[in-house]
């Protein structure tokens, strides 16, 4: 029997009190999310072709077995950052999109985008697990943006 993938697309976001450029900085740094993310794990496999954590870094995300390995596919500070999953989760083509937008001198919008293919029951857990995952990362970037 023939299982089909679908597609799945998880969408979170928020409004940051912090200068866009500071909360660019603070996203865009790999090796920086073990310090205001839950994990234990932040680091770069590979540095981006201009910049270390730009168009070609391969990071790696993660706490204890679970671990992420992600590559920079767009690099457009201070406003758009996109990776692909190359390891670590069952799923297919996994593509994330963060757009920051600002909306003042000491404050923007986040927008994180993750969609990606999966078998339905699969699809379904990994869906409900990317929601907490990314919307974590936002809620988290809110609080620790101001203050970096």
């Amino acid at each position: 029997m023939l299982v089909r993938m679908q597609h799945h697309v998880v969408r979170v976001g928020g409004i940051v009190q912090a200068p866009i450029e500071t909360t660019w900085a603070t996203l865009a740094d790999a090796r920086r999310y073990s310090t205001w993310a839950l994990m234990s794990v932040s680091r770069l496999e590979r540095e981006g072709a201009s910049t270390p954590d730009g168009v070609g870094a391969i990071r790696n995300f993660g706490s204890g077995p679970m671990l992420s390995r992600e590559e920079v596919v767009e690099f457009e500070p201070p406003n758009h950052l996109a990776y692909v999953l190359l390891a670590g989760l069952p799923i297919s083509n996994y593509r994330a999109d963060v757009r920051l937008t600002e909306l003042g001198p000491n404050s923007c919008r986040i927008s994180w985008v993750g969609e990606f293919d999966a078998r339905p029951v699969v699809g379904a857990v990994m869906q409900r697990f990317l929601h907490f995952v990314l919307g974590d990362f936002v809620r988290r970037l809110r609080r620790y943006a101001p203050t970096a």
